[in-house]
């Protein structure tokens, strides 16, 4: 009887347990009810189907690598090279240049483009199972090799669409109109046939490519432009313009042609609205007549500003979606998993039936979450950019002082501006240390930012709404002596420091009653070992923050002065300065366009102002005309000057022109007598 006993108590145990099962999952599909707003889908993005458009990424790239490369051939056999072998086919036909990087004039807009097309590329190549089109299904051992080789097929399968603007012919512009309008209805026709794919999130495909069909677009607008443009103007003006000559001649008017403010109009002491603006001006680029920004610095700019958005647009797709379908997924049974760690509060942790106020809590805190990594994510995003248009500014100062011969405004030592090995490299990947340190200081940013802010959340904000006290709250309570000593004591030190330890005289100020300094600083020492390690950790934090915020600030260096060459950012930054000075001073292009312009018939109506010499007239008080000889004479002396002036590094290459006593029109003159 014992052992039948025991036996139905056994039964009846295992049924009250399914029983208990049974409810669970009765309670389970009962939630589940309560949430009508949450689909499956949702909760579930891994169950979208995979998505095959109409024309394929291989089917697209299998057409149109083919043809880019005979459009590549056919614009380099438009613009023959004449250097190998002159006679076989009247020149050798060569590899066309993408842009003029060191020249100021051009396509400006469309060169940026195909950098953002090229940069978005390889953002999407990084997260795709097939980096390469032309392979499908690769397998993990492979993929690597196979990203490698797609960084150099993307760059090669869109240099026919920057390539076309460089030879400035009708021809090659009707072909950059055809390729650029078949790259966008391409992908405008994919991501129309497929907008939702499995891959993160279901948009994250096509948010990803926004970038790459508006610079598509742009392309689609412009190269018709420049087809316009090239029927109207005349084809023989187009191939004797110079390029850049217009940059420079407006440079050089727009410096002969500045006054000095008469009188001081400058105040003393400013108003607080003015120093606002000034401060709001610091960070924000606007035009200045006859100065504009180098391409390179462009084409990084855009560059950045795309790899903000792509970095923002993972972070937000991988994160956000995650904390909602956890948000919606949370169950009675887990808030009383959390209620057991203490994690949540609840009033009758005893009573684990009765969950409905510590769930809703649970959801509180999770929808907190989600708002702190927006916020974050969104105050990250607007530093980051601020931080870039800061670096247009702090960059025109740079230039403009190096062209002044300033180097030690820009410089902590003096530089030879003069290309060097080390130089050339710096300016070849400048623009991509830009994007890079783009994307590294979102990231970092974004971590340190969301860290504060969930603890300025959970331990002043959440606590404050619902009326409890945190940890913090009694660890700053208990300790209130602790923290009123180290506040007198430093209120104390600042008081007697102005008092008594400081004599003020009108002229100078000198130390008093050095003997009560001594005591109060030996007393003070335990007391001030503790105020250090609050600054210490201030220091910390600041540091942290000062650091992440101009992380993608490459005109200065997050290191001291004497170790700025260890940043590899600041190191590449005054590098490319030192390139950019030397072979694209406004001034010296100025200079060598006036000597190559062609020698003009003499008029006896006069001189013909043009708007080089207009800037000699500015200069001049009086107007007396000089006979023809002698203002050749003059004004070839005077260019001379002023480009050895502000540039100069070009001294040194003068060294055995000027040994020479007939150099430059100088005629020796006979002995006086």
């Amino acid at each position: 009887m014992a052992a039948n006993s025991s036996g139905g108590m056994h039964d009846a145990l295992l049924d009250n347990d399914f029983a208990g099962t049974d409810n669970l999952v009765s309670d389970w599909y009962i939630y589940e009810t309560m949430e009508p707003a949450v689909s499956q889908d949702d909760m579930f993005p891994s169950v979208i189907p995979d998505c095959d458009p109409t024309i394929s990424p291989r089917l697209y790239h299998i057409c149109m690598a083919p043809i880019s490369l005979v459009i590549l051939v056919c614009l380099s056999f438009l613009v023959k090279r004449r250097r190998l072998h002159q006679s076989c086919w009247n020149g050798v036909p060569g590899l066309l240049s993408p842009a003029n990087f060191l020249e100021e004039d051009g396509n400006r807009g469309l060169v940026a483009a195909v950098f953002g097309i090229l940069f978005s590329s390889l953002c999407v190549l990084v997260l795709d199972r097939d980096p390469l089109p032309f392979i499908t299904n690769s397998s993990q051992g492979t993929r690597e090799y196979w990203k490698i080789l797609a960084l150099l097929y993307y760059p090669a399968f869109y240099y026919p669409l920057i390539a076309c603007a460089t030879i400035q012919h009708r021809l090659s512009y009707l072909l950059g109109c055809l390729l650029s309008w078949c790259h966008c209805v391409v992908h405008i026709w994919q991501k129309v046939d497929c907008p939702q794919s499995p891959k993160i999130y279901r948009y994250y495909s096509t948010l990803s490519y926004i970038p790459i069909i508006l610079c598509l677009v742009l392309l689609s607008f412009w190269y018709p432009a420049l087809l316009i443009r090239s029927f109207t103007t005349q084809e023989e003006a187009l191939n004797m313009e110079v390029t850049g000559q217009g940059y420079y001649k407006k440079y050089l008017k727009a410096v002969l042609s500045k006054r000095p403010g008469k009188g001081s109009s400058t105040k003393i002491e400013e108003s607080l609205l003015s120093r606002v603006q000034a401060y709001l001006h610091s960070y924000i680029y606007t035009p200045e007549d006859g100065f504009q920004i180098p391409l390179k610095l462009i084409l990084s700019i855009t560059t950045a500003m795309i790899a903000i958005y792509q970095v923002a647009l993972l972070l937000l797709v991988a994160v956000v979606p995650t904390i909602q379908i956890v948000r919606a997924g949370m169950t009675k049974d887990i808030v009383v998993l959390l209620v057991q760690f203490g994690l949540v509060p609840s009033e009758n942790p005893a009573v684990p039936g009765d969950m409905e106020k510590e769930l809703n809590t649970v959801k509180y805190y999770l929808w907190s979450l989600e708002v702190c990594y927006i916020c974050s994510l969104v105050l990250c995003c607007l530093l980051t950019c601020a931080m870039l248009l800061r670096t247009l500014v702090m960059h025109r100062s740079n230039l403009k002082a190096l062209y002044q011969g300033a180097v030690l405004d820009v410089f902590y030592k003096a530089h030879i501006l003069r290309p060097s090995r080390q130089a050339i490299v710096c300016w070849m990947s400048f623009a991509a240390f830009q994007t890079a340190f783009a994307c590294l200081g979102l990231l970092i940013q974004q971590v340190i930012f969301f860290i504060c802010s969930v603890a300025f959340t959970f331990l002043f904000v959440i606590p404050l709404q619902s009326g409890t006290s945190s940890h913090l709250f009694k660890i700053i309570q208990n300790m209130w002596p602790f923290w009123l000593t180290l506040v007198v004591a430093v209120i104390v030190q600042n008081l007697a420091a102005h008092y008594q330890f400081l004599e003020q005289h009108p002229l100078r100020k000198e130390l008093t009653n050095r003997r009560a300094l001594y005591i109060v600083t030996y007393l003070l020492f335990p007391i001030n070992v503790l105020v250090g390690v609050l600054g210490g950790v201030w220091r910390m934090v600041i540091s942290g923050l000062y650091n992440s915020v101009h992380f993608c600030q490459l005109d200065i260096s997050l290191l001291i002065r004497g170790v700025e060459t260890f940043d590899p950012g600041y190191h590449a930054y005054c590098h490319y300065l030192k390139i950019e000075v030397s072979q694209s001073h406004p001034v010296m292009k100025a200079f060598c366009l006036l000597l190559l312009q062609p020698a003009r018939p003499e008029r006896p109506s006069g001189l013909q102002t043009s708007n080089v010499e207009e800037g000699i007239q500015l200069m001049q008080p009086k107007k007396v005309p000089p006979s023809r000889a002698r203002f050749k004479q003059s004004r070839a002396r005077w260019w001379l000057a002023y480009t050895l002036l502000n540039n100069p590094s070009l001294t040194a290459c003068r060294k055995t022109a000027l040994s020479d006593p007939t150099a430059n029109g100088t005629q020796l003159s006979p002995p006086e007598p």
